[in-house]
C-alpha cells in the first residue's frame, strides 16, 4: 500500500473550515488505499488521521522526543523520532507521495526539504527519486509564485521557468489531490 505524507498546521480546530478539508482529504485517501503518515500531532495533522482512520484507513504518526506529547489518538503506528531533523527526514522517507496543507514555518520546512531533496539528484537518491508533491492553493500560492521568480535569474531556463517547478503541483481540494494521486503510476 502507497503512503501520502501530508504535511500542514497543528492549530486548526475541529470547528474550522481547514481542519474539515484535512479530514476529508484523510478519508479520500484511505478509501483510495493510501496509508497516511504525518507529524502525529493535532490540528491538521489529527485531521488527516481521523479521517483516515474513519475511513478503515491505516495511519502512521510520526513524533519527536523533544516534544512532551504522544500522538494523536487517531493514529494506529506512532514512530517516535530523537529529534526535528529526524522526523522531517523520516516523515519524507516514509511518503510514496506528499501533500501540503496550509501551516507555517514547520510546515514551510518540511515543503522546502522534500522539495529540494527531489530537485537535486543527488540527494533525490535518499526519497528514492521525484515523487508527486501538492500544495494546497491559493495558500502556497504566494510562495510558489516567489519561487517561479529564481527562472528569471537565469538565462539557461526557457521561458524563464526553473527546473524545480516542474516537481511541485497545486491543487485546489482533497478531491483533486486523490484523483491525481490515483492517477500517477
Amino acid at each position: 500500500m502507497k503512503v501520502v505524507t501530508v504535511f500542514g498546521s497543528s492549530l486548526p480546530g475541529e470547528a474550522s473550515q481547514t481542519y474539515a478539508e484535512a479530514r476529508l482529504l484523510g478519508k479520500l485517501l484511505a478509501e483510495a488505499g493510501f496509508s497516511v503518515c504525518n507529524g502525529g500531532y493535532k490540528g491538521l495533522m489529527e485531521a488527516s488521521a481521523r479521517g483516515a482512520r474513519e475511513a478503515g484507513g491505516h495511519t502512521i504518526g510520526v513524533t519527536c522526543e523533544i516534544w512532551p506529547s504522544k500522538a494523536n489518538p487517531w493514529i494506529i503506528e506512532e514512530v517516535r523520532t530523537k529529534s526535528f531533523s529526524e522526523r522531517i527526514m523520516t516523515l519524507i522517507g516514509r511518503g510514496d507521495a506528499y501533500v501540503v496543507l496550509p501551516g507555517g514555518t514547520g510546515t514551510l520546512a518540511e515543503l522546502a526539504l522534500a522539495w529540494e531533496m527531489m530537485n537535486k539528484a543527488s540527494l533525490s537518491k535518499t526519497v528514492g527519486g521525484t515523487k508527486p508533491l501538492l500544495v494546497m492553493s491559493p495558500y502556497w500560492q504566494p510562495v510558489i509564485a516567489c519561487l517561479e521568480q529564481e527562472g528569471l535569474l537565469n538565462s539557461t531556463c526557457p521561458h524563464g521557468t526553473s527546473p524545480a517547478m516542474e516537481i511541485v503541483t497545486l491543487a485546489t481540494s482533497p478531491q483533486q489531490v486523490v484523483e491525481y494521486l490515483k492517477n500517477k503510476p
